[in-house]
């Protein structure tokens, strides 16, 4: 079916009646939560009424919303609602400061912001400033956005939008330079949803075990419109907590994680290939998944992890099959209607088994980067193909296996992070000469932050810690600093974080 037909069937705004009207009179439970049962008909009750709140707020089409919510059913909601009232979705990092928040509110000119009530006095300044409406959303679901909602209509008529229209907005850590925003639009989320439908045969009868934040596209985007669109079912479980997870599981037949999210199942001995007997399929994402660990989860449970590559700007692009072998250390291979390519700095495409940058395109490939214009054009070849800077070779069945990233970007945990944001934060405490941060090997989060430091006697990795620690998320924050009397460097003087990876590359074995 083509994009132009599943428009016509389903509706005048394109992601909306796509994925979420097709199932929204339906009583079949759509979110099994610790609180209780919410069926499709009443999640689009609860959607139809924020929306109201939402356009009563001066929600225009085409405007932005920005979310720092703790994730909960109203939270997802939010979302359904922000794309039916004919808004564009900005989810935010639940570990960001206001530090941060400043930059994303004021560069995605958000019309709307949406925060805890605990962030609620920070945040008023950077919203007044930019001209958006404050509004609060709480983990127990209470706050001024539910006030706005109650007593609202639980219909609301869909605001057009088309497949070109934008849908939501991620920030996507870069190397240099600030955050981008990755415009996506409803092509690009829709079209994904469907093809991943058909890779991973998703259907009605899936009760997937999520326990991902919804603040980033995979447990966003790819689990939750997913299960959507099909009719499923989801297990929506605030965080990962190993406990939790195995008394879930005999409930679910799929289960959607990060690599730390497996390796805390192997620790636990109650995980057995009987409680995992029900399942169906676990997928492996947002991180590299040890070749190690994917043995080890066979040998238990008889499962083999399905990996597969993805990142903000595109989400989903290869996948190892469903049905056929799935290969360790692997991340399959390019989905249908994704076109990958591997080449070398200047665009020449590599042969099979040597290493190159991953290029692609397809219907999944984001429209640009947010009010960036020269960061778009650099970040696409003239034919169209995107530049990820991931870098990947291909064996001679078409399996791409990822080997790095051309440039020092670090992923911790699923999450990107860019070290010249922790490098200037680090760089004016006083008494430090200069900082190189780097991400080497982790067990638990794929990469650990680690700053190296040239500094005089008296600073200490305690008094630096305690200076970066209300503008930096936690999960950028160092796990380690240490101390040099020089940073490495080439001929050139550029400082050489190769060597530093490869020297520090055993720190947390």
């Amino acid at each position: 079916m083509s994009l132009s037909d599943m428009t016509h069937n389903y509706g005048a705004n394109t992601l909306y009646d796509a994925v979420f009207g097709v199932h929204s009179k339906s009583n079949k439970t759509f979110l099994y939560t610790e609180q209780g049962e919410v069926s499709y008909a009443a999640f689009t009750g609860m959607t139809n009424k924020l929306a109201h709140a939402l356009s009563h707020a001066g929600l225009q089409a085409g405007e932005r919303v920005a979310v720092q919510a703790k994730k909960s059913v109203m939270q997802l909601a939010l979302y359904a609602a922000t794309i039916k009232a004919g808004g564009v979705y900005l989810p935010l990092n639940t570990s960001y400061t206001a530090h941060e928040l400043d930059y994303f509110i004021s560069n995605a000119k958000a019309s709307i912001v949406i925060v805890d009530d605990a962030a609620k006095d920070a945040v008023t300044p950077i919203a007044d400033a930019a001209g958006a409406t404050l509004l609060t959303l709480n983990a127990d679901e209470t706050g001024s956005l539910v006030s706005a909602a109650d007593g609202q209509s639980d219909q609301f008529e869909a605001v057009p939008r088309g497949p070109e229209d934008l849908g939501a907005i991620l920030y996507t850590s870069g190397t240099t330079g600030r955050s981008k925003g990755a415009m996506l639009c409803h092509r690009n989320l829709l079209s994904n949803t469907q093809v991943l439908e058909q890779t991973w045969q998703f259907t009605s009868d899936d009760t997937l075990l999520h326990m991902l934040p919804i603040y980033h596209t995979h447990g966003l985007f790819v689990a939750c419109n997913l299960l959507a669109m099909v009719g499923g079912s989801m297990i929506f479980l605030t965080h990962f907590d190993a406990e939790r997870a195995l008394h879930w599981m005999p409930k679910a037949t799929s289960m959607m994680g990060v690599p730390t999210f497996y390796t805390r199942l192997l620790a636990e001995t109650m995980f057995t290939s009987d409680i995992s007997r029900h399942m169906r399929l676990f997928i492996s994402g947002s991180a590299p998944l040890l070749a190690a660990t994917h043995i080890e989860f066979e040998d238990r449970t008889g499962h083999r992890i399905l990996e597969r590559y993805g990142m903000t700007e595109t989400n989903m692009s290869t996948s190892n099959p469903y049905q056929n072998e799935r290969r360790a250390g692997t991340v399959g291979m390019p989905l249908p209607g994704v076109t990958v390519r591997l080449a070398d700095d200047a665009g020449k495409v590599v042969s099979k088994g040597e290493i190159g940058i991953i290029e692609l395109c397809g219907d999944n490939v984001f429209t640009g980067y947010w009010e960036m214009p020269e960061k778009t054009a650099e970040s696409f070849r003239d034919d169209g193909f995107f530049i990820t800077g991931d870098m990947a070779r291909e064996d001679e069945d078409g399996y791409i296996t990822i080997v790095g990233r051309d440039k020092d970007l670090i992923i911790s945990g699923g999450l990107n992070i860019y070290p010249k944001e922790i490098e200037g934060l680090i760089d004016a405490h006083d008494g430090v000469t200069e900082s190189a941060v780097i991400g080497v090997p982790h067990p638990d989060f794929g990469e650990g932050v680690v700053a190296i430091l040239v500094a005089v006697d008296s600073v200490t990795a305690e008094a630096v810690m305690a200076g970066i620690a209300d503008k930096l998320a936690k999960f950028k924050q160092p796990k380690r600093i240490l101390f040099v009397d020089a940073l490495p460097r080439n001929t050139m003087g550029k400082v050489q974080k190769a060597v530093m990876r490869t020297e520090h590359e055993e720190m947390f074995s």
